[in-house]
């Protein structure tokens, strides 16, 4: 039983990691920006990597939580045909909507792959930290590749078994 129990807390762990690298990756940003602007503010002398911080934080916020939100189905979204759509029909919008965007999504992600790949190989570094910038760039790259399965999974799951979806008020009433 006990066997079970941990399996349990590590799949949890599994699926909630990127939220919760998100949030520590958003935490920091705060933190940092905090301190930036009381640097700024008392002594005139801002950090001077804020700037290049900010955007690795913001590419690892955006990243990670890209598979979770699109698994969720939590993308914005403008509904302004969906009162023309039938369950029936808003299910298959839905299903070509996904499998399409992950098809598309696959040359994207083989880029971001090729990219990385070129910045490792290229000994690319950011400007004042100096880290690596294909630490970044995988981690793109493998969110990517994680989105795109995840749109997939979706389609096949709409077509096969809808009631998986996690998100079941995707479409009131269905």
């Amino acid at each position: 039983m006990q066997n079970q129990s941990k399996l349990v807390w590590v799949s949890h762990m599994l699926a909630h990691f990127p939220s919760y690298l998100a949030a520590m990756t958003l935490f920091l940003l705060m933190i940092m920006t905090f301190f930036d602007v009381v640097l700024r503010s008392t002594i005139n002398d801002p950090i001077e990597s804020a700037t290049e911080l900010t955007r690795l934080f913001m590419a690892i916020i955006v990243f990670s939580s890209l598979p979770i939100v699109t698994w969720r189905a939590e993308h914005i979204v403008v509904d302004l045909l969906d009162g023309y759509f039938s369950r029936f029909l808003a299910r298959i919008r839905d299903i070509v909507i996904d499998g399409f965007s992950g098809i598309i999504l696959t040359w994207p992600a083989y880029r971001l792959w090729e990219l990385a790949a070129r910045a490792k190989s290229y000994g690319d570094t950011t400007e004042y930290l100096q880290i690596p910038q294909f630490y970044i760039a995988y981690f793109i790259a493998a969110a990517t590749t994680i989105t795109t399965m995840v749109l997939i999974i979706r389609a096949v799951l709409g077509i096969f078994s809808p009631d998986k979806l996690a998100n079941h008020q995707l479409h009131p009433g269905s």
